[in-house]
């Protein structure tokens, strides 16, 4: 059995002060449940092939469920990545997550608008914006439709910045409102310009670490192709694969 634990104890007891309290009944050890979600997400099986070693697999779900309404792995990223350290860079990007038919049935019906996929010429897709510090360690995760833009990504996470000297980012950030409010910020703008500025914009090129970022977290099978229809389920799964591959 120890050879199917993904954490070890250290480990086990860094994210302890976020699992919620057990009132009443004893909750299951969650150490074997967290690791037998670790192992459906990064293999990409549905929960009833869980090995058995990991219990029953309702018990994997079900937890991997209510701890994303309850927002306990937002948490621990938010937590553990609190002592990141960075004073000079961080880096903004996103990227495309497929979304397969499982996530995308019924999502243009009446109550599917939530589920935070669209339409692009790559077909059905959701979007993962992220930032991350110079060493291309997640910062701050973020889920939106994959139909929209970088900018309109960044809008909703700029109060989530951290407090960095620059701020590097591709073409899809050249916005002049979002290089004003970095300023507002004491953040220096490192973005290129499109190619409709008549000036040319000095940039940095050094932002293929959160690019490796993304390509790690899509080592995720479950990150890499969106099964789950609730938005907030799929984006606990990358968190959690963010907390295992950069912060414990």
């Amino acid at each position: 059995m120890s050879n199917l634990y993904w954490l070890s104890d250290a480990q086990m007891a860094r994210l302890e002060p976020f699992f919620p309290k057990s009132h009443g009944k004893p909750r299951v050890d969650d150490r074997r449940v967290l690791s037998g979600i670790i192992f459906i997400n990064r293999n990409d099986l549905r929960w009833r092939d869980a090995p058995k070693e990991y219990g029953p697999h309702r018990t994997l779900y079900n937890r991997q469920k209510r701890r994303s309404d309850k927002g306990v792995f937002a948490q621990m990223l938010i937590g553990l990545a609190a002592d990141h350290g960075e004073e000079k860079t961080v880096m903004i990007d996103a990227t495309y997550l497929k979304a397969y038919r499982t996530a995308t049935s019924l999502c243009g019906q009446k109550g599917g608008r939530g589920r935070l996929i669209g339409r692009t010429k790559g077909g059905m897709n959701t979007k993962l914006h992220a930032i991350c510090d110079s060493q291309g360690r997640p910062l701050d995760l973020f889920v939106t439709a994959g139909q929209v833009s970088d900018y309109i990504g960044a809008r909703a996470m700029l109060s989530n910045l951290p407090r960095a000297d620059w701020l590097l980012g591709g073409r899809g950030y050249d916005a002049d409102w979002f290089r004003e409010a970095l300023r507002d910020k004491g953040i220096r703008p490192c973005i290129p310009g499109r190619k409709q500025r008549k000036n040319t914009i000095k940039y940095d090129k050094r932002r293929n670490r959160i690019e490796i970022m993304f390509g790690r977290l899509k080592g995720w099978r479950r990150v890499a192709t969106r099964y789950d229809r609730c938005p907030t389920v799929f984006l606990s799964a990358i968190g959690l694969a963010a907390l295992i591959e950069y912060w414990l």
